[in-house]
């Protein structure tokens, strides 16, 4: 359901899009995470500034609103993106455990203008050996082992 607020903040993040990508610099997305309806972050598209492929708008934004609220749980917040979040932004909305995502462009505006996500999508679902990029499985056993080790750990934190 959407209602005013989410038409206000979206905007904002819409607005960030535009703001921050006239340069040809940063990609135009923008994202903008509230908790109970204040604005706790807000981030763009930082890819080319630093040198880091995940400095998408969305995780830019996560990172911010975790360091404001001291807490890698975002239970309760809403993210407003400008565009529907990629394979990995999506991901990082699932961990942090934002609890509402409104979005404005889909993954197929975002590909018609150059940003496409459809080979993600496509890799997920091959075989390890046939990715484009291969993915070797090796050490398993000595992995888990580490694995057991901390299920045993009364000093673990689930998260």
């Amino acid at each position: 359901m959407i209602n005013e607020k989410d038409s206000i903040f979206l905007r904002k993040a819409i607005r960030l899009s535009a703001k921050n990508s006239h340069d040809g610099i940063h990609g135009p997305f923008g994202a903008v995470i509230t908790l109970n309806d204040e604005v706790i972050a807000e981030g763009w598209n930082e890819v080319l500034q630093t040198n880091d492929p995940t400095s998408h708008a969305e995780i830019v934004a996560i990172r911010k609103a975790c360091r404001k609220l001291n807490s890698w749980d975002l239970s309760g917040t809403v993210l407003y993106s400008s565009c529907e979040p990629c394979p990995m932004c999506m991901g990082a909305i699932y961990w942090s455990r934002i609890s509402r995502v409104v979005f404005a462009a889909d993954r197929k505006d975002a590909a018609e203008a150059g940003f496409s996500d459809d080979m993600i999508y496509e890799e997920i679902n091959i075989p390890h050996d046939r990715r484009s990029i291969k993915f070797v499985q090796h050490l398993q056993d000595e992995a888990v082992e580490v694995f057991l080790k901390w299920m045993e750990n009364p000093e673990r934190k689930i998260y």
